[in-house]
């Protein structure tokens, strides 16, 4: 059974998820993905965000050698095995019933002296926070995490309590619905927020942002 259901599955943009393997080429390495839509749904495809945030992160958009980062919502674990390929330190995140097919990605498409710099945790938004040190990262990443919105109190308090007042996020997301701008808008409360990237193609957007006390407007 899916995760959770998914409105923006019709046309022939579903046949992409249906196909066992997605291929793509990041940080000099060839990347095969597994996918199982039909076991984990959501989870255990490649969304485009994925794509359009691993590109802007090897465009060098961030320096990631020696960084501290975390994916959340990784799912398939695409943007947070790129980030391992480019130097980070990668905590890579998901529910518990998508762990296992997390691991099993991340694990096949990282040469093993990289592989230590990859860990994959369970993170379910507002709840086991307690197992992450506040302001613990310095780099937030997350694609396509941006849709349903009885998580959006849960992604905020978790983005809250994993940034320090000098973490970037950045989260990539294609402006669906509504509830997207809404989020947004949440977001710009307790966070600076910027625009960085998008990608016309794809119609994502990568939005940075960053903690309000860091950099107050003078």
């Amino acid at each position: 059974m899916a995760l959770v259901p998914y409105e923006d599955t019709a046309g022939v943009g579903l046949q992409k998820f249906h196909k066992p393997l997605a291929t793509f080429s990041f940080a000099n390495h060839t990347i095969q993905i597994r996918q199982d839509w039909r076991q984990l749904g959501v989870a255990a495809v490649v969304w485009d965000a994925a794509v359009v945030l691993s590109t802007y992160l090897e465009m060098g958009a961030v320096e990631l050698r020696g960084c501290s980062a975390v994916e959340l919502g990784a799912g398939t674990g695409l943007v947070g095995i790129v980030a391992a390929l480019l130097g980070a330190h990668v905590t890579i995140t998901d529910r518990k019933v998508a762990l296992e097919f997390l691991k099993s990605n991340v694990q096949a498409n990282l040469p093993p002296h990289i592989q230590p710099k990859a860990v994959v945790k369970e993170l379910t938004w507002g709840q086991n926070l307690g197992s992450y040190s506040p302001g613990e990262f310095d780099l937030i990443l997350g694609a396509d995490i941006i849709y349903l919105e009885e998580t959006f109190a849960d992604l905020l308090q978790t983005l809250e309590h994993l940034s320090s007042n000098r973490s970037v996020i950045l989260l990539a997301c294609r402006i669906r619905y509504e509830r997207d701008n809404s989020f947004l808008a949440m977001l710009e409360r307790q966070f600076t927020v910027s625009k960085v990237h998008y990608d016309p193609e794809k119609d994502v957007h990568i939005y940075k942002a960053q903690k309000r006390n860091q950099r107050e407007d003078l």
